[in-house]
């Protein structure tokens, strides 16, 4: 492989690690420009720089995959394919477990959705993100009500395995972290359920893998699944990750090149297919190369940064915005474990007197801090955590009051390896000034969302 997409040294992570739109300035409305304070990691984290630099190394040898004989071809197959090996020893998968490679958390938990085996029975907390949440829809699936405790989560679990048909399929789908509350999930113990009665579990580490190590082996999960948007590395791609057979006994996800190893004619017209047994059954189609590249470049930066590091930094910065807030009566962190229980740099709060769209509004429109605001696509758990109608579809982001209005929505500050102090700190201060002096300008509702006013003029 050429010297020129080798990986290129990280910096420590006793600071933020370096990353794009770090310098980025937006304009306030009250006028002038700000540093952009990107705390909307949990949606989308804003690329590591080194993420950045291996891709851009590697561009000028872009070639097919899989597809051709030439050196630019035969160096990116190399790199895709070693992006696997990069991605399970970053997982500490077992050896024997298949890496398939796809668009996103979602992407991979609906794969293995249609990889189930017949008369499978899912069993899923309502806690869930939309994208665990949903996918099961020709499983028999079992829902579980909102745990408040994690020993709670285990005996809900247990006790709703001890009363399914122990002789069919199942599979339990669980979270790690929290894209809500950011809270930790027991999923070691919860693994432990699941196999004493006989099931399978697949990890949704969208928000685990960023913040923490996940390792298949010690936590003895069957799959994990990810995004690599949300681990540093942009590109539109995914990974599923675990044992092989249930996904080598499925219908290939997408038909086509491939995943098919040979295709021949038939006598009466048809095609006879042979499919592949490995990772490729799943990946028809020219594959997304510098969006896996993207994510082993990640992997790879995270671990020379050394995630004790990381770990250490990141709950600082946690514990700095929760005593933040704690000191604004007027705000309501949300939380299903309680306040000690441990969580990665994801909090949702509501505030007192504030549409929560018009209060994230604010933030951007005055301070130049990007948050979310919203049910954040985990409707029954938001719903339940504000006490409002857990029927009520709502609108994933959209708000469903005027400003000034009581919200039923919530706003939601996440943060990671590369987050400055400054950006916490000026994100508590914009906190603190809105609710105690309101904020400077006038916001009306624009297509379902607060945005300010351009007619208006300062309030104060």
């Amino acid at each position: 492989m050429s010297a020129a997409v080798c990986p290129q040294p990280v910096a420590t992570a006793t600071a933020p690690l370096p990353v794009l739109g770090g310098d980025v300035t937006v304009p306030l409305v009250t006028g002038g420009e700000v540093t952009y304070a990107a705390l909307d990691y949990a949606a989308s984290a804003p690329a590591l720089q080194r993420v950045w630099d291996d891709v851009a190394a590697y561009a000028p040898y872009y070639g097919s995959v899989h597809r051709g004989a030439g050196y630019l071809s035969q160096l990116s197959t190399d790199l895709f394919e070693n992006s696997r090996a990069t991605v399970a020893e970053f997982l500490d998968c077992r050896d024997g477990d298949q890496i398939v490679f796809t668009r996103s958390t979602t992407d991979s938990l609906n794969l293995l959705a249609a990889a189930l085996p017949a008369d499978c029975q899912v069993f899923v907390f309502e806690t869930e993100h939309h994208a665990s949440l949903l996918p099961w829809r020709d499983a028999r699936v079992t829902y579980l009500n909102a745990p408040r405790t994690p020993g709670e989560a285990v005996t809900t679990l247990e006790r709703a395995l001890a009363d399914r048909d122990p002789y069919g399929p199942a599979l339990v789908c669980v979270t790690g972290a929290s894209n809500v509350t950011g809270e930790l999930w027991p999923v070691k113990e919860l693994a432990a359920a699941a196999h004493a009665h006989g099931a399978r579990i697949v990890l949704d580490a969208a928000q685990l893998a960023p913040h923490h190590p996940v390792s298949v082996q010690e936590l003895d999960v069957d799959w994990v699944a990810f995004s690599g948007h949300k681990l540093y590395a942009p590109f539109g791609s995914g990974v599923l990750a675990g044992r092989a057979d249930w996904l080598r006994a499925a219908e290939p996800y997408l038909a086509g090149g491939g995943a098919s190893r040979k295709v021949a004619r038939r006598t009466d017209g048809g095609v006879e297919v042979e499919w592949h047994t490995t990772a490729a059954r799943h990946e028809a189609g020219s594959p997304n190369v510098i969006g896996v590249y993207a994510i082993a470049a990640a992997c790879r930066a995270l671990t020379d940064a050394g995630f004790d590091e990381l770990v250490t930094r990141e709950q600082t910065l946690v514990a700095r915005v929760r005593a933040g807030l704690a000191e604004v009566p007027e705000v309501k962190v949300l939380s299903l474990f309680g306040d000690d229980a441990p969580r990665v740099g994801v909090i949702s709060f509501v505030v007192e007197g504030w549409n929560s769209s018009h209060f994230a509004a604010a933030l951007s429109a005055e301070y130049g801090i990007g948050v979310r605001d919203g049910l954040f696509c985990a409707h029954p758990l938001v719903r339940t955590l504000l006490g409002s109608d857990p029927q009520d579809p709502g609108e994933c982001g959209a708000p469903e009051a005027e400003p000034g209005e009581r919200s039923l929505n919530a706003i939601r500050v996440s943060f990671g390896a590369g987050t400055p102090d400054e950006h916490v700190d000026r994100f508590l201060g914009a906190v603190r000034e809105l609710v105690t002096d309101g904020a400077r300008w006038t916001y009306r509702t624009e297509d379902g969302r607060c945005v300010p006013d351009p007619g208006s003029a300062p309030t104060g």
